[in-house]
């Protein structure tokens, strides 16, 4: 077998491998919140799970990625498990040293930085709410707007062309700069599977994009879940607010990437076509955010859900406007 081959499979087998443990670790987590009573987020993580394994075996039998771009995955895996080790350590530092100062009388007898308020925010007082101030409930929902981000990266906007594109085209340019390193690390240019303005790298580097924000987020939430909320780098990053229902369960951040992942899969597949793909992230962005938005600032008529969630008229009427 040639050396390339070998270094191939290696890095789509290290990568199919990567979904199977985020099965694991999903069910596990689903479990753990169902136990808790956490039904909904419980059911939630499950069922991420199993889209997880569809994942790993649509990977081992068709691939997401052409080489070496599963490498490129790999290698984005690897740092983030890295820097989200290096963050955790750290915490555990500061929190030690921040005990020891309690004991020690020490408290208040200089400033807090920015890490040690944040922990004192996530130790000292319960991060999980039941409601949310509606500042916070916009900053939540901005995050919807990454929708809109991969339309432009797929399609681009107005004379601009597809991000990926540029992205593919940049590659291409620096590869060919650092030709010796490039051989070293992944073979021969020419091995490289796609041209200038080469549509196929659109598809697949959209697809990248997606699943290494899976990568970024999950990996941070699942340390949330069996750490606790002060070890997650995403938290500290974005200054979230926690709801109740995402205690001992995945955030909504990982519910909706992964479905995005999961349709923009099936147009891979040739399953569905792209438009009824970004139909679905359109509607899932914008009008799951109007509604919340809506339902939170102007929402009167409020209905109690069977699952014990208030929700109003307004927010769902303006949700299905949007829609």
């Amino acid at each position: 077998m040639d050396y390339w081959v070998f270094v191939e499979n290696l890095y789509n087998t290290t990568f199919t491998l990567f979904f199977f443990v985020l099965m694991s670790l999903m069910y596990y987590i689903g479990v753990k919140g169902y136990r808790a009573k956490n039904s909904y987020g419980g059911i939630s993580s499950i069922l991420c799970g199993v889209c997880y394994l569809v994942f790993g075996y649509f990977n081992s039998v068709v691939g997401f990625f052409t080489y070496p771009y599963m490498g490129f995955m790999v290698w984005w895996i690897g740092m983030i498990l890295v820097a989200n080790l290096i963050f955790t350590t750290i915490i555990r530092v500061d929190i030690k040293r921040m005990r020891r100062e309690a004991d020690n009388s020490e408290v208040g007898l200089k400033k807090d930085s920015i890490l040690r308020r944040y922990i004192r925010r996530m130790t000292q007082e319960n991060p999980y709410k039941d409601d949310i101030p509606f500042k916070m409930e916009l900053i939540r929902k901005s995050f919807h707007l990454s929708g809109l981000l991969i339309l432009i990266a797929f399609f681009g906007f107005l004379s601009l062309p597809p991000v990926t594109s540029l992205v593919n085209d940049g590659i291409i340019t620096m590869i060919q700069q650092l030709e010796p390193s490039y051989k070293l690390l992944w073979g021969d240019l020419t091995n490289y599977p796609f041209g200038f303005g080469d549509f196929q790298a659109v598809v697949e580097i959209t697809m990248f994009a997606l699943i290494g924000a899976l990568a970024f987020v999950i990996v941070s939430d699942i340390i949330r879940i069996v750490w606790g909320p002060e070890y997650s780098i995403f938290n500290f990053l974005t200054k979230s607010m926690l709801r109740n229902k995402e205690m001992n369960a995945a955030g909504p951040q990982i519910y909706i990437i992964t479905g995005f992942i999961f349709s923009y899969m099936l147009y891979m597949a040739g399953i569905i076509h792209i438009f009824i793909f970004f139909a679905g992230i359109l509607i899932a962005c914008l009008a799951d955010a109007t509604a919340a938005i809506i339902g939170k600032r102007y929402g009167k008529h409020k209905i109690i859900l069977r699952n014990g969630e208030v929700k109003s008229i307004e927010g769902f009427v303006a949700g299905v406007l949007v829609a």
